[in-house]
């Protein structure tokens, strides 16, 4: 299905990111990582133009054409307390001006069935306290996500992903965190490569602007004080 296709995979060298390229490769695909961890394709930081620019110039250079773009990079998490200035812009730059900006380099480049991938997060629509950077960032790529398949339409398919709790350490937990989830797990790196893939397939040909989120149920669960044994705990303003 992929074979010979060039995909880009920001973030793409651990964790969901890594398991995306990995799947990719294996389906046949020509997969162009840009990380700021040590990887076979591109190293850099993603909240600089000019590295952007130079990385886009590289998989032009190599193959001449995009089909699949997913930006997955992780913004920084700090929240109220003690995020900075500099450092709330730094998420902003790596989880939403780094995706608007590839996207702009790609454009002319993109294949016709070309597909982009966003991964978000659940947290684009629910929070834990001192999260503001992250899900900012998080937040801002969902709504990125129905704007640019305006933008793209009859071009490039846009889509986004809102994983829930995914470990990407591939540990199998058990008791209260698996059974919080109505499936009865937590998630792992493939639930997520598994979608993008399918995403950036011809059987997703009818959707864009769409975002899926995939967490097990976690967001759908109503939860009340002293229900199931659940007790709200910690001192609350």
């Amino acid at each position: 299905m992929f074979e010979n296709k060039v995909a880009v995979v920001t973030g793409g060298a651990k964790g969901i990111g890594k398991a995306i390229a990995q799947e990719f490769h294996k389906a046949g695909a020509q997969v162009c990582v840009i990380d700021l961890l040590p990887n076979d394709y591109y190293v850099g930081d993603l909240a600089v133009q000019s590295v952007l620019e130079d990385f886009a110039r590289k998989v032009i250079a190599d193959y001449g054409h995009v089909d699949y773009l997913v930006n997955n990079a992780l913004p920084l998490m700090k929240g109220l307390d003690e995020c900075t200035y500099e450092e709330f812009n730094y998420a902003l730059r790596v989880g939403v001006t780094a995706p608007f900006y590839l996207t702009k380099l790609f454009t002319s480049h993109f294949t016709p069935g070309g597909a982009i991938v966003n991964i978000s997060s659940s947290r684009d629509r629910m929070s834990q306290p001192q999260t503001e950077s992250y899900t900012a960032a998080k937040g801002g790529i969902s709504a990125l996500t129905h704007a640019l398949a305006v933008s793209l339409a009859g071009k490039v398919r846009v889509n986004s992903i809102s994983p829930g709790w995914i470990d990407t350490d591939h540990i199998v937990y058990d008791g209260p965190d698996a059974t919080q989830h109505p499936v009865g797990r937590v998630g792992n790196p493939l639930d997520i490569a598994n979608m993008v893939l399918y995403l950036c397939s011809d059987k997703a040909g009818f959707l864009t602007g769409e975002n899926i989120c995939i967490d097990g149920g976690m967001t759908h669960q109503m939860i009340y004080h002293n229900d199931f044994g659940w007790t709200l705990g910690g001192d609350r303003p």
